[in-house]
């Protein structure tokens, strides 16, 4: 399989990007979820396919573009979505499954069918969810930076206390792949980027603790 260039991925974000703010928000959070997956494997030795590795995680967020308009006003669909639009994105330019999946799977830890009926998601009945290394590599390196207004590092206790509210299972799911892949340095990207570091709540002073908060709707 021949894999995109980065300048080819750049432009294709280019291409779908109603907006120069939006492009940049988008493609710097992929950006950085490259540079936190390559990390992990460089300090873990996880036998994954490093060049394949980076391609999804240029990739896994290029939905999102379809939720805004040039005016960088949001759709009324949910932001859930933006994994299926980024694979039928994909699809239509000629990509194989394999890097379209890196879009479709990568939403929170993993949504199942179940997860879907049960907690009535807006999405299509199925399983959308992490399998191969290279895909659970690129879902648990996206947890560690948020896009959200100003966008922020999130450290391995925040984001563990984040996905409780979707269930002892998703906390679980996150233990295992910290166990995997462990734990991103994130102080030096926060550095280079300007971005603060998001704690766990618990380690936040009371003041700070009522402005809290959670990572961005990508779960």
């Amino acid at each position: 399989m021949r894999l995109p260039t980065t300048d080819e991925i750049r432009a294709l974000h280019q291409r779908h990007a109603p907006s120069p703010e939006l492009f940049d928000s988008v493609y710097t959070h992929c950006e950085i979820v490259a540079k936190i997956a390559d990390q992990l494997a460089e300090t873990t030795g996880t036998a994954a396919d490093r060049d394949l590795v980076r391609a999804g995680c240029l990739l896994h967020d290029i939905g999102v573009y379809r939720l805004y308009d040039a005016s960088g006003r949001r759709s009324d669909e949910s932001y859930l979505l933006h994994g299926l639009l980024g694979h039928e994105i994909l699809r239509g330019a000629g990509f194989p499954e394999e890097l379209c999946r890196f879009c479709s799977c990568h939403t929170g830890v993993g949504l199942t069918r179940q997860d879907i009926v049960v907690q009535q998601l807006p999405l299509p009945e199925g399983d959308y969810v992490a399998v191969t290394t290279e895909e659970q590599l690129v879902m648990y390196a996206d947890k560690f930076h948020s896009k959200t207004s100003p966008p922020r590092f999130v450290n391995a206790d925040s984001y563990a206390e984040h996905v409780r509210r979707f269930g002892e299972d998703k906390v679980e799911d996150f233990a295992r792949l910290r166990a995997k892949f462990g734990e991103p340095e994130l102080d030096g990207l926060a550095r280079s980027y300007g971005h603060a570091v998001q704690e766990g709540r618990n380690s936040l002073a009371p003041a700070e603790r009522a402005r809290y908060r959670a990572p961005g709707d990508d779960r």
